[in-house]
């Protein structure tokens, strides 16, 4: 079983930035989710297990970049000019697979989640 460990989450002004951090052991491609009360969770983010490639969600591209330090186990979601419809719970998810995945099925691994709020 992979343990995936967040932090970073918070409380922030809008046009405001958070990092989010995600460890994890192991050779997997990563990924972010979020979900909003009353809505289902939905993709972010995601990097390929190599770095070199990263898809990002329509509503969070230009703001929210993904990286990963391989040597640590660890990848970075950096978010700017944060929005108060960015506040959520903040989910780090791995895959057994090499790609950047967008599907929640992709995705073998969750962490326990972490709040991001962001106020107008």
């Amino acid at each position: 079983q992979v343990q995936l460990v967040e932090s970073g989450g918070g409380l922030v002004q809008a046009g405001g930035s958070l990092r989010l951090s995600c460890a994890a052991s192991g050779r997997y491609a990563m990924g972010w989710f979020r979900q909003a009360p009353g809505k289902e969770r939905e993709f972010v983010a995601a990097i390929s297990w190599r770095g070199g490639r990263t898809n990002y969600a329509d509503s969070v591209k230009g703001r929210f970049t993904l990286s990963r330090d391989n040597a640590k186990n660890t990848v970075y979601l950096e978010m700017n000019s944060l929005k108060p419809e960015d506040t959520a719970v903040y989910y780090c998810a791995a895959s057994k697979g090499a790609r950047a995945g967008v599907y929640y099925g992709e995705y073998d691994y969750w962490g326990q989640g972490t709040q991001v709020t962001v106020s107008s």
